[in-house]
């Protein structure tokens, strides 16, 4: 099959496909998009880019990531979306497991993007250094790919349980199979319009990006999420449709009358009952979801008129999702009981870049989520924590391990354990509980600015406090509810 762009445009030309009011003065259709996208594809290729190649892109939310989302499709590369907010360091380890034919950047990735590669680099801006501009690129004429269902159409990223990042293997199956579900569960219509202020280069920034194409919806960009310009961009795009994670929601309901919208999906990040009380309150039909990268977006949601039937739900399964709950040993637990998600079906991935994670998190051809929930009586799933200890904070996912590592690369801790806190604003905020070395004294701002070199903003410990050792089991092993009330109290 043809690039869906290429198809939605010869079938609906005329149609809107970027909505003015997030980040673009006029509206474009399909065709306008479409004539974009197949210019930037010759330049990809005359940057070198042929078909299964992987091209990595660094850039926060805006129109240009949508048309090179396409150009990636149209040339039958594999998109891989990397992290705008990381350090150099953290792009490299990504793009060296990617090995990329070309990143792109815009002008705030560039210094890191060029400091993590020496391969070929084009910004979406007017370089600030010797990085070339995409747009200096002499198109070069490409043969059209013919996309299979099981073809890779992107990577993401994900935190792993071992500090290393998790290389997240999207095909066009999976992407069009959760599409379907979605539209199938909040019934998309032609004349939506979905807004977009989460990350593109999170998959539920990305997801309708791919989305609004196959339904013919429009899409509205917004470079970053802020409740007074996100209330803006929704009137003036005429948004029905927005994905929130319920940071972003309780600072827009903060921010006063909440412009009509057919449905919020509220993801990222568990929800509070009360924030979802609060919301329909005024108003507001939210729609909680629960997903994931591998799943390409959402395997859960609860529709807008049925969340007060249970509020600490999110929803049934999605069509062709497959939940089931397992016990330790991998025997399914029965209604109510708490276990581990284990979550199956043709949007989920066929597996990781590295094989053993693939063999670890799979288990009779289901997915290990890592999530401990259970599902009621009438089949609602309920998510209650993580298998592991991966820290959640707005929306972004945290290794604790990765934190760890960074702070005992400074010479003045001995150890550490990192957790994560209840944040009003966040959900969780990261902490640290740290053990200095022998006679060493380390201050808290002195610890900040070594993390700061080493890790993204979202990464880094908001919460410090020192003890003379870590408390431990019986086993051994870090008390961390333990930890955690060490670091209550010192923050009260």
């Amino acid at each position: 099959m043809r690039d869906w762009l290429a198809v939605r445009a010869d079938v609906t030309p005329k149609a809107t496909a970027l909505a003015a009011g997030g980040a673009l003065d006029a509206a474009r259709s399909y065709a306008e998009l479409n004539d974009r996208v197949e210019t930037v594809a010759g330049r990809l290729a005359g940057a070198g880019v042929c078909v299964d190649d992987a091209v990595a892109v660094c850039a926060r939310n805006r129109p240009a990531f949508v048309t090179v989302v396409h150009a990636v499709q149209r040339l039958g590369g594999v998109l891989v979306p990397i992290n705008a907010r990381l350090t150099a360091t953290e792009v490299r380890v990504r793009l060296e497991r990617v090995s990329p034919a070309a990143v792109v950047c815009e002008r705030g990735t560039e210094a890191a993007v060029a400091e993590a590669t020496d391969g070929t680099t084009v910004s979406l801006d007017e370089p600030a250094g010797e990085t070339k501009a995409l747009s200096a690129v002499p198109p070069r004429q490409f043969d059209l790919p013919e996309w299979e269902l099981d073809d890779p159409l992107a990577v993401l990223f994900t935190s792993g349980t071992t500090g290393e990042p998790k290389g997240v293997l999207l095909t066009l199956g999976n992407v069009l199979a959760s599409a379907t579900a979605s539209a199938f569960r909040l019934g998309i219509r032609r004349d939506d319009c979905w807004h977009v202020p989460l990350p593109m280069y999170h998959m539920g920034g990305l997801a309708p990006v791919y989305r609004s194409v196959l339904y013919g919806a429009a899409l509205s960009i917004q470079r970053g999420f802020d409740p007074q310009s996100t209330r803006a961009a929704v009137r003036t795009s005429g948004a029905t449709a927005v994905s929130l994670v319920p940071t972003m929601l309780e600072r827009l309901l903060d921010a006063g009358p909440v412009p009509a919208l057919r449905f919020v999906l509220l993801g990222g990040a568990p929800c509070p009952p009360a924030l979802i009380t609060r919301a329909r309150a005024r108003g507001v039909p939210v729609a909680p979801t629960y997903g994931m990268t591998e799943a390409a977006s959402q395997i859960a949601t609860a529709r807008p008129e049925a969340v007060g039937d249970a509020p600490e739900s999110v929803g049934h399964p999605l069509m062709f999702a497959e939940v089931s709950v397992l016990d330790e040993v991998g025997a399914p637990c029965g209604t109510g009981t708490i276990g581990e998600l284990v979550v199956s079906g043709p949007m989920v991935t066929p597996g990781y870049l590295d094989s053993g994670v693939t063999d670890e998190r799979f288990i009779n051809g289901g997915l290990r989520t890592g999530d401990r929930g259970y599902r009621d009586e009438h089949g609602r799933v309920y998510v209650v924590g993580r298998v592991d200890e991966t820290v959640v904070t707005g929306g972004e996912n945290v290794d604790p391990t990765e934190v760890v590592s960074a702070l005992r690369e400074h010479p003045g801790v001995a150890t550490c354990a990192v957790v994560g806190l209840e944040d009003d604003e966040w959900g969780e905020r990261v902490a640290a509980l740290v053990v200095p070395a022998g006679d060493a004294d380390p201050s808290v701002g002195e610890l900040e600015t070594h993390c700061r070199e080493r890790l993204a903003g979202y990464k880094l410990p908001r919460t410090i406090a020192f003890t003379a050792e870590l408390p431990r089991t019986a086993s051994g092993t870090v008390d961390r509810d333990a930890v955690v009330e060490h670091l209550e109290r010192a923050s009260e």
